[in-house]
């Protein structure tokens, strides 16, 4: 910890006491932009970090660039043909780690200087919690350090979801998505919990780099917010990798297995088998039956119908009876359980608002719901003068939104005459880094179904765009949804090389209301994957 400003007292008999303008809680995207827009402004600023290895916030360190870093290695190691035998897949994952810190390592020390360089600015390293309204303590290495301020933001961030699961959180080789990217050694065996899209990032990601990848999803419909042709393409391109899907499963427990791997007991509505097993029971009469299920390994041992201990799981019809009034009523479906080996296993079951030991409360600071910091529109929360930026007061959670709360925020403290909110943000694009990048804006074909709108689809083969065809990469498609008397443009949807930037073309054109014909109509440079929007709009 290093306090470095004239407010910062130190005394042997009492703790430190800092009295400052502002005190911004988290190192995130929002709260640093917003700590050296204060700064600049003449005010006194704290900026409080839990951790050292956290200065610049989830994105540069444990989010966006490390994991485009880890992916555009793993995309690098398939097309130079490294991920075709252990020895190579080894080389090139090491090779991937050590970029992948040196990039986190530079940018972390960059951000740190950034702040903590400027004299306005004290940067604590220390877990905060509320005192009071306007006070915080922060239990530093040193110990606790007192702070007054007149204005408070909260910038806490996400964390991983982790799932009531017994041994989810006591066995080896289970990882969230931070420890799965600082790994030394590549799994040659990879089952991811969750088929959103970090999880389905990171089946992509270590696919290419050639780990045998399972994906166990929940329910029996993949990506169900999207449209169905668009969810299709998605699988086919991650099946097309070597990830395999297991549907309908349920994970009921998580253990070391004897090989020093994870074992996974699951449960998978709408599958037979002979008899159901523990992973840890071996019925008497019966041999070990092993099968390749999803790219996982099924040691379960069960004696089927027809005594053949290797006629593995097949899938079950719902069984129906009839209900008092005569018409059919579904039964449960079966269940089948499988006991999966692994290397290690991905939890990706979301994210959830950080506010675990902030002492909210003292502050009268109240949450929603679902957890997250309560705000409205200026991003003000239940208490005066306490805001909330960023992942913790439950909005979308991209580094984008952050540093966009930091705008919702400042436009109040610098005195605009009509501040910016919440609600005059338009149409947020999101980008998934998959094999070929998924990005989109706006309303799908569902939700403008849904809406009742009027409107027309767009559909355009990635193959018919000739950049594509001269990077070698025409896989996906592109789909636009456009209102049908108004020519409006609803929303898009980009399977496709590049989308990630086409997506901003189409997300400028819908902010400044600009008709599908403006897209249709102009003039690319070219090849470029953009011109494809002459097409898709036509």
């Amino acid at each position: 910890m290093s306090i470095s400003t004239p407010n910062a007292i130190s005394t042997p008999n009492t703790s430190p006491t800092i009295t400052t303008d502002a005190l911004i809680i988290g190192f995130g995207k929002g709260g640093k932009t917003l700590a050296a827009k204060l700064s600049a402004a003449g005010r006194k600023v704290v900026v409080a970090e839990a951790s050292a290895d956290m200065y610049g916030g989830t994105c540069i360190n444990i989010g966006c660039l490390p994991s485009k870093s880890l992916i555009l290695s793993a995309e690098q190691a398939r097309r130079d043909g490294a991920n075709s035998t252990p020895e190579t897949r080894e080389a090139a994952f090491e090779a991937a780690i050590k970029e992948k810190r040196r990039v986190t390592s530079m940018l972390r020390d960059k951000n740190y200087h950034k702040l903590a360089d400027q004299d306005n600015i004290t940067v604590i390293t220390g877990r905060a919690h509320f005192t009071g309204p306007h006070s915080v303590e922060i239990a530093t290495a040193e110990g606790p350090v007192a702070v007054t301020a007149s204005k408070i933001f909260i910038n806490t961030g996400a964390t991983p979801r982790i799932p009531d699961i017994p041994g989810i959180r006591t066995t080896p080789g289970v990882y969230t998505s931070t420890g799965l990217m600082d790994l030394d050694d590549m799994p040659q065996r990879l089952v991811i919990i969750g088929s959103g899209f970090i999880g389905l990032e990171f089946a992509s990601m270590f696919a290419d780099f050639g780990t045998a990848v399972t994906v166990l999803q929940h329910n029996a419909e993949f990506l169900p917010r999207e449209d169905a042709d668009v969810a299709a393409a998605i699988r086919a391109q991650l099946e097309a990798q070597g990830v395999k899907f297991l549907f309908n499963a349920d994970t009921k427990a998580i253990a070391p297995a004897a090989d020093g791997g994870v074992r996974l007991s699951v449960a998978v509505k709408g599958m037979t088998r002979g008899a159901s097993q523990a992973c840890d029971s071996t019925p008497a009469g019966t041999g070990n039956a092993h099968t390749d299920i999803t790219g996982a390994t099924d040691t379960a041992t069960t004696t089927s119908p027809t005594g053949n201990p290797t006629d593995h799981a097949t899938m079950s019809h719902v069984q129906t009876k009839p209900s008092d009034d005569g018409e059919p009523r579904f039964a449960e479906p079966a269940e089948a359980r499988f006991c999966l080996t692994t290397d290690a296993v991905l939890v990706a079951t979301g994210r959830t608002p950080n506010v675990e030991g902030l002492h909210l409360e003292a502050a009268g600071v109240e949450l929603t719901e679902r957890g997250a910091v309560k705000v409205d529109e200026l991003l003000r929360t239940t208490a005066a003068d306490i805001w909330a930026l960023g992942d913790v007061n439950g909005g979308p959670q991209h580094t984008y939104i952050s540093l966009d709360d930091y705008r919702v925020v400042w436009s109040q403290l610098s005195g605009s005459d009509r501040p910016y909110t919440v609600k005059d943000r338009k149409h947020v694009p999101s980008s998934t880094f998959l094999a070929t990048p998924y990005s989109r804006v706006g309303l799908n074909e569902r939700e403008a179904k849904a809406a009742g709108l009027d409107y027309v689809v767009k559909r355009l083969p990635v193959a018919a765009v000739p950049k594509a065809q001269v990077m070698r990469r025409p896989d996906g498609l592109m789909k636009a949804i456009v209102e049908r008397n108004t020519g409006r443009i609803l929303g898009a949807m980009l399977l496709s090389v590049e989308s990630h930037e086409v997506i901003n073309i189409v997300k400028l054109a819908m902010d400044l209301d600009a008709p599908a014909s403006t897209l249709r109509d102009m003039v690319f440079t070219h090849p470029t994957i953009a011109e494809a929007l002459n097409d898709l709009f036509a």
